[in-house]
């Protein structure tokens, strides 16, 4: 059986992946990013060449949660998305309601 190893550790936001890193750090193949860049629910930027993208670590961050959630409850890329999206305004509510005091 093919064994995968998984990478963890902490991106600072000046640091970039490429393509391949992206895909290394998710356990996925660089197509499943290339498909989510192109459907516009993973970010990534362009190159000053035009001929990579460089992806940041909230990029990395949204790729695991999409990977996540898309292989959990077998969902596609768009409910995935949606899911992910909602639960990072969940997150910034509380945030909000915390800092506010309400706990």
């Amino acid at each position: 059986m093919h064994e995968m190893t998984i990478l963890s550790g902490v991106l600072v936001d000046d640091a970039a992946l490429t393509l391949e890193e992206l895909a290394r750090a998710c356990g996925v193949e660089p197509d499943w990013v290339v498909r989510r860049v192109h459907a516009g629910i993973l970010g990534g930027q362009a190159s000053v060449q035009l001929t990579a993208w460089r992806f940041r670590s909230g990029d990395l961050l949204r790729a695991r949660s999409l990977l996540r959630v898309e292989r959990d409850f077998d969902a596609n890329e768009d409910v995935a998305a949606l899911v992910v999206d909602l639960s990072d305004e969940v997150r910034r509510l509380r945030a909000r309601l915390h800092a506010l005091g309400f706990d």
